[in-house]
């Protein structure tokens, strides 16, 4: 049935659709929810990268990979003043995770902002995507 209802949306005849199907142009995005949208995904974006990275440190941590890591980095430098754990510990980890967080929060709304500017000029000349709905 989907193929039936594509061929229809895209085929080039004028005829009346019937009153199920709806045949809809998508010609303008609205800037300030195309930056509220992205701001909102761009947050939750960074709420689940700054869980996964503390998730990841943990499980690192506690199967020893990181004690693995210090003690090939000790053999290479052969030194005892410096220590790698001393560097990757959860504070360092988690505020690294939230710079990447925020920063991310910032680019992506700027790449929403963006994006929909640009689909509203490309509009101008294209005239937008055809969209097809139909109630089942």
């Amino acid at each position: 049935m989907a193929t039936s209802v594509a061929k229809k949306i895209t085929s080039k005849t004028r005829r009346k659709p019937s009153a199920k199907e709806v045949r809809l142009k998508l010609v303008y995005i609205d800037f300030w929810s195309a930056v509220k949208f992205s701001f909102l995904i761009s947050v939750c974006l960074a709420v689940v990268g700054f869980i996964a990275t503390i998730l990841m440190f943990i499980v690192l941590t506690q199967t020893g990979v990181f004690a693995s890591l210090n003690e090939l980095f000790m053999d290479i430098v052969s030194g005892d003043d410096f220590n790698l754990s001393n560097m990757l510990g959860l504070p360092q980890v988690a505020g690294f995770a939230l710079v990447v967080g925020i920063l991310n929060i910032i680019v992506g709304t700027a790449l929403g902002a963006v994006c929909s500017i640009v689909y509203n000029q490309i509009v101008r000349v294209l005239g937008g995507f055809q969209l097809g709905f139909t109630s089942s």
